[in-house]
């Protein structure tokens, strides 16, 4: 699944295309991938003009003149890719077509033509995804966004609220806690394994059981590696790319996901997966010593 910076890099990319562009028509082919009542979507999507691309967590919004925002989950398989056009649909030629093919595709399920005849596809192999159209005064009413934490690059996410945060979990593994969305917000397994690393944190210790000292740096580090992260236009995997269809390059920087086998940068150990919150978890053993979490 898309974690914060692949869905940040998704926001970037859009906002360079979509605010000011009139939605022209929408088409979707799968009722669970776009659940809108056709009422509506004539009233408040055909139409309106695009006024902001926002995030909050790992859901994008599409904000609209019509006072409705589309709110948009990538779940595990989900894609949103901008093509330009001259009112067809695009057929190929594009420099990605080995990344993302010829689009529309078998698995694009939402699609959106806008007035100047470009077009936004939301691709979804897994079908798990959706694009939900909301009265944009009633988005943050949402329950999952009343419960999510803060963002981890805003002000917001100072080391005092991580840690009154941290503290009402104190007897779970510190990576079930910040993989919690209600701890803070948007970070997955790849950023929570390179940011324990960092922290010289190892995943199943307990809450309660981390210094205070490894708690300030483990706030450092998710903000370090999430930011890394955009910068490099995130972590591509499977199905992951960006507006343009880029794949994004982080996992060339990893420090231990997806490396076991491979020596630790820091120590030069052997890094080894093991499962901790039911997740597969990369760590260096030396450096993340399970007995010895104040070194």
């Amino acid at each position: 699944m898309p974690e914060l910076p692949e869905v940040e890099t998704v926001r970037l990319g859009l906002t360079k295309y979509l605010p000011g562009q009139t939605i022209a028509s929408v088409e979707s082919d799968w009722p669970k991938s776009f659940p809108n009542d056709p009422v509506q979507v004539r009233r408040y999507i055909i139409g309106s003009k695009v006024t902001a691309v926002k995030r909050r967590a790992k859901v994008l919004l599409i904000e609209l003149s019509s006072n409705y925002t589309l709110v948009i989950h990538l779940k595990m398989t989900g894609q949103l890719v901008y093509r330009a056009g001259n009112g067809e649909r695009w057929g190929g030629g594009h420099p990605n077509d080995s990344l993302i093919g010829q689009l529309p595709d078998k698995s694009t399920r939402v699609q959106l033509e806008f007035s100047n005849g470009s077009w936004l596809f939301f691709n979804d192999q897994r079908k798990f995804g959706w694009v939900k159209l909301i009265p944009t005064p009633e988005v943050m009413e949402i329950d999952f966004f009343k419960r999510v934490g803060p963002e981890p690059l805003g002000p917001e996410f100072t080391l005092v609220e991580f840690r009154r945060r941290l503290a009402r979990r104190a007897r779970t593994t510190i990576k079930a806690a910040i993989l919690d969305q209600s701890t803070v917000a948007g970070v997955g397994n790849i950023y929570a394994d390179e940011s324990l690393h960092m922290a010289k944190i190892h995943p199943a210790t307990k809450v309660g059981d981390v210094p205070p000292a490894k708690i300030k740096k483990l706030h450092e580090a998710i903000k370090y590696f999430l930011q890394l992260s955009i910068d490099h236009g995130g972590s591509s995997d499977k199905n992951y790319v960006d507006a343009d269809g880029n794949k994004g390059s982080y996992l060339k920087f990893a420090q231990v996901f997806r490396r076991e086998g491979q020596l630790c940068p820091v120590c030069g150990s052997e890094i080894v997966k093991i499962r901790v919150a039911g997740r597969g978890t990369h760590i260096c053993p030396k450096c993340q010593r399970f007995n010895n979490i104040g070194a």
